[in-house]
């Protein structure tokens, strides 16, 4: 017989286990991790044929993406990925990067799936499912860390030199400055370790004693908070 059990702190956990998982999915597709120094496209048509100053605007570079303005564009700024391929990303640290936070996002999206059952089953091959996936956040986390440290020394590559200016190099980010999809990471890293520790409480609200009369009483719905 399956038992719903809903507590507020299984709820909590699974809600921060959810929002971990997007908000560093959410930052790895970003391109806004560099905002260049403000810059001015070379030439822009004018509605006669002539050409004028265009605006100035920050170009923005993320892992494998970044949003420019070409001189001919009247329509905005283009966003896309500057790699095609993998070998294309600026420089080996992005890519070390790259292969560490897409290991740490795949096991909080398979966390954050696995969380929303977790209300049916508390227990996989007899072990809590609230500690395997506290245990799976704690290697993501580890693996978003590395990520996160290495980014920073791929800043002296010719890419970043380009949109951040000759004296970017490794860990200096020149005239760059940080995007909010390099803080949502940092927040998303935090959080993820949160949740890892918080899976004990998670699990130890469902396992009371209080959810133990109210299932030999019969009860299948069991809420508590």
């Amino acid at each position: 017989m399956c038992h719903v059990i809903v507590t507020c702190r299984s709820m909590l956990w699974t809600l921060l286990s959810i929002v971990a998982a997007f908000g560093e999915l959410i930052a790895f597709m970003s391109t806004d991790w560099l905002v260049g120094y403000p810059r001015t496209p070379d030439a822009v048509f004018g509605p006669h044929g002539a050409t004028a100053a265009g605006e100035a605007y920050r170009p923005t570079l993320g892992i494998y993406g970044r949003c420019i303005k070409l001189p001919h564009m009247q329509r905005g700024i283009l966003c896309g990925p500057y790699a095609v391929h993998f070998g294309e990303i600026a420089s080996g640290f992005w890519q070390a990067t790259s292969i560490f936070l897409a290991a740490g996002i795949l096991l909080l999206c398979a966390v954050a799936f696995i969380s929303i059952f977790t209300m049916c089953f508390q227990s996989i091959m007899k072990k809590s499912i609230f500690n395997v996936c506290g245990l799976l956040q704690g290697i993501a986390g580890l693996f978003l860390i590395l990520g996160l440290m290495l980014y920073p020394a791929g800043w002296g590559s010719d890419k970043v030199q380009l949109y951040c200016g000759p004296d970017a190099a490794p860990y200096r980010a020149g005239l760059c400055s940080m995007g909010w999809a390099f803080y949502t990471a940092m927040g998303g890293t935090v959080l993820t370790f949160i949740c890892a520790v918080f899976s004990a409480q998670a699990e130890i609200a469902t396992s009371s004693d209080k959810v133990q009369e109210e299932i030999e009483e019969g009860k299948s719905l069991i809420c508590l908070l």
